[in-house]
């Protein structure tokens, strides 16, 4: 194992388990008086579990205030929430739903105490300028097992279209106060959410295991999460009690530790090209990462092994091939040729779409590739070619 230097960016403070939820109303109270609540549009609020949670609010003596967030966050949808309750006294914003929720209410959270609009600080579309802080102190709470959000620094939006874009507005000041993970609010996910939002929580465990910023830290981490996906993925899709309780436990917890690690060690080439994907068509983010993983994961191994023969990602690679195979006899070649089966298995067995279900043809493979080279794709193991890029999509075309 290499011991060499690494760093670690902040962590929010953890409460996982089951039942935890109930813990939120006095996690708010400690902040102050007023709390902003973000939710989806329906899902949340329509179970049971919102008007037990509002009138915990209540007993607690806090005034509540509520917006929603519906589909993938805009910088419109932020700057118009920042205006709307700038001037209501808000102590703590408490976000409860999908990735999209907690990243709109990450970017709210941080704008509150300033005002401007969060174009000022998405990462190269916008002004560029620096974010000092400080953020209202910010809760969150995650109803899906995939983006990992609950973790990290950076609040995903994006405006659709064909010129449009998805890009991060990210600093240390955006990590929740608190990430409360209670694995029961999982059970009323339909199972093309559990599929989607798992495949995105693998891949996030396997770019960042295998990235170029990987360390002895992230890399426990990801394995533990790994293990967790093994063993509660379709546990979790299949919703069979009584392992289907474990099987949402299991992908709450893979979920949170993908958060993690890709906030410390970066991710790769699914991610690179999830961005303008989502951002030029109407393709979910854990559709992308489902359908993207295993040929992404080819297209790596084959340019490292004619590249770049020495990639410690290489090694990586055939260790999590054994691991998710269960085939702890297979050398380092068998275990990366097993990981892609497996991995496209898998991806055929949860009947996550090919790209042209999207309206996403050939043609338009050059400007996904060209935009693809952000953040994610400058820790991917190697440095991937145009055509090596379009390969991967082409895969799945």
């Amino acid at each position: 194992m290499d011991f060499s230097n690494f760093s670690l960016s902040r962590l929010p403070r953890i409460c996982f388990g089951p039942g935890r939820f109930n813990e939120v109303p006095a996690l708010a109270a400690s902040y102050g008086r007023t709390v902003l609540v973000i939710t989806g549009k329906r899902s949340f609020c329509a179970t049971p579990r919102w008007h037990t949670f509002t009138q915990a609010l209540k007993a607690q003596g806090l005034r509540w205030l509520h917006t929603t967030v519906s589909g993938e966050p805009s910088p419109g949808l932020v700057d118009d929430a920042v205006r709307c309750f700038r001037g209501e006294g808000v102590d703590v914003v408490v976000a409860i739903g999908g990735g999209s929720v907690l990243d709109a209410a990450k970017a709210i959270a941080g704008l509150l105490p300033h005002g401007n609009t969060v174009m000022d600080h998405l990462e190269g579309v916008g002004k560029n300028a620096p974010y000092r802080g400080p953020s209202k102190p910010f809760i969150a709470v995650p109803t899906t097992a995939g983006t990992g959000s609950e973790a990290t620094k950076n609040a995903v939006l994006s405006i659709s279209g064909p010129e449009g874009f998805k890009k991060s507005f990210r600093d240390d000041c955006l990590v929740p106060e608190y990430a409360v993970v209670d694995p029961e609010l999982l059970a009323t996910c339909p199972p093309e959410l559990i599929s989607a939002d798992g495949m995105d929580a693998l891949t996030q465990l396997l770019e960042s295991y295998v990235s170029s910023k990987a360390n002895p830290f992230t890399g426990a981490l990801a394995w533990s999460g790994l293990q967790a996906v093994k063993t509660g993925l379709f546990a979790a899709w299949e919703g069979v009690e009584p392992t289907a309780s474990h099987g949402r436990a299991a992908m709450a917890y893979a979920a949170l530790l993908s958060g993690i690690t890709l906030a410390q060690a970066g991710l790769g080439s699914v991610h690179g090209l999830a961005s303008p994907l989502g951002a030029y068509f109407p393709i979910p983010h854990g559709v992308v990462c489902g359908t993207l993983v295993a040929a992404a994961t080819e297209i790596n191994i084959k340019a490292m092994l004619e590249r770049d023969p020495d990639n410690t990602s290489l090694p990586a690679y055939a260790q999590v091939g054994r691991l998710l195979t269960g085939r702890n006899d297979l050398d380092d070649t068998d275990a990366r040729s097993a990981l892609i089966a497996l991995l496209s298995a898998w991806s055929d067995r949860l009947q996550l779409p090919r790209l042209n279900r999207y309206g996403i043809t050939a043609d338009d493979f050059p400007k996904i590739a060209a935009n693809s080279r952000g953040s994610s794709m400058q820790t991917n193991p190697i440095v991937l070619t145009d055509d090596e890029i379009i390969a991967i999509l082409t895969a799945r075309l």
